[in-house]
């Protein structure tokens, strides 16, 4: 039992990709990665044990690098990670029960790629605003600063409160501010969940490949203006995660 193998599939490509040999996948070593094909689709695969305990930071690391490279030069929906079917027989089972909708979907992509934009505020800086701009929270600061922890406990929980509070009306305004900047360059945008408490913006864009260089030269500007407030990291070219995967088009 220990011996048998699945197959952990990456992602669905049309059926001409062709799988590098430099290409590694998940596990210890790396798996080889193949094609496997069905009318006019692809699915890249590598064979891992079925007993095999996938998701190390490795393999995430090893999962994500072959679909952002293969979004670079041919249109791929991600499939879920750590899917592992039994063998060739149910990947081909899979493209043909969905065929027609994962090949539309490809056709959607072509000549499309994902970037993330990630902003976080200057913590400093953004407190200074909300206390100048806030004069209940200002209030607040005064009446702590100096007390010990144990005796002006609510006061910082109330200011506390009131600080979030901004934070999030501030992150819901860049966010916005953000889209219109790239609104003229991009096909699609997704709003993604803050994932510290200081980030100002978190946006994913779904973007033609003619127009990449324009904007990454928009928010190079928009970075710039927006200096000293808040940092902004661009993550790309990606595979499209936040706009089409094959496990919500299987459903």
């Amino acid at each position: 039992m220990a011996d048998e193998t699945g197959l952990f599939i990456y992602g669905l490509v049309p059926a001409d990709v062709e799988a590098t040999p430099d290409a590694a996948g998940v596990g210890e070593p790396p798996g080889e990665v193949a094609v496997i094909r069905h009318g006019d689709l692809g699915a890249l695969v590598s064979e891992v044990p079925l007993d095999a305990a996938l998701g190390r930071p490795a393999d995430l690391r090893a999962y994500q690098e072959l679909l952002d490279g293969t979004a670079e030069v041919a249109p791929v929906l991600p499939v879920r990670f750590g899917t592992v079917v039994t063998g060739p027989d149910a990947v081909v089972d899979l493209l043909e029960a969905h065929h027609d909708r994962f090949a539309a979907a490809l056709a959607e992509l072509e000549g499309r790629v994902q970037y993330v934009v990630q902003g976080r505020f200057d913590e400093r800086t953004l407190l200074r605003g909300v206390l100048d701009e806030n004069p209940a929270a200002a209030g607040l600061a005064e009446q702590i600063r100096g007390r010990p922890e144990t005796t002006s406990r609510e006061l910082r929980i109330r200011l506390g409160e009131l600080i979030s509070q901004a934070v999030e009306l501030r992150r819901e305004a860049e966010n916005r501010r953000l889209l219109d900047v790239v609104a003229e360059y991009v096909v699609s945008t997704q709003l993604r969940p803050p994932s510290h408490e200081m980030d100002a913006a978190h946006v994913a864009l779904l973007v033609d490949t003619d127009q990449e260089a324009a904007m990454i030269d928009v928010l190079e500007e928009y970075a710039q203006h927006r200096r000293g407030l808040l940092r902004l990291r661009l993550l790309g070219p990606l595979a499209p995660y936040d706009f089409v995967a094959a496990h919500q088009l299987a459903g």
